[in-house]
């Protein structure tokens, strides 16, 4: 797996996220948002390195259903996830080791 640059079409539904076995990161943003694409170059060095990983890049927006569930305010949020379940988050980061360490708490068989 390796990171993805597009944002989903559809969102998956929270059932769907919560049935997810192994290590997944969701990105919740927005393709015109500044900090989002700022923030890209950092993730894709950080993903370099956790090629199994699952990335999910989800658009996200006023009355969407999956960033609710997951209470995001602000974008880009990454929730690490391991076997459906959080374990960081990270929100409108900006340090790429902060990615890292969030990506090997849940990338533990690297």
């Amino acid at each position: 797996m390796t990171m993805n640059e597009v944002y989903a079409a559809i969102e998956p539904a929270r059932d769907e996220i919560d049935r997810l076995e192994g290590p997944t990161v969701l990105e919740f943003g927005s393709p015109w948002c500044g900090y989002c694409r700022a923030a890209q170059p950092l993730l894709a060095s950080a993903f370099a390195d956790h090629p199994r990983v699952r990335h999910i890049k989800i658009a996200d927006g006023s009355g969407r259903p999956l960033g609710r569930s997951f209470k995001v305010k602000l974008w880009p949020t990454l929730v690490f996830l391991s076997n459906d379940r959080e374990i960081a988050r990270l929100v409108r980061t900006g340090d790429a080791s902060a990615i890292r360490r969030a990506l090997a708490q849940i990338d533990v068989t690297k």
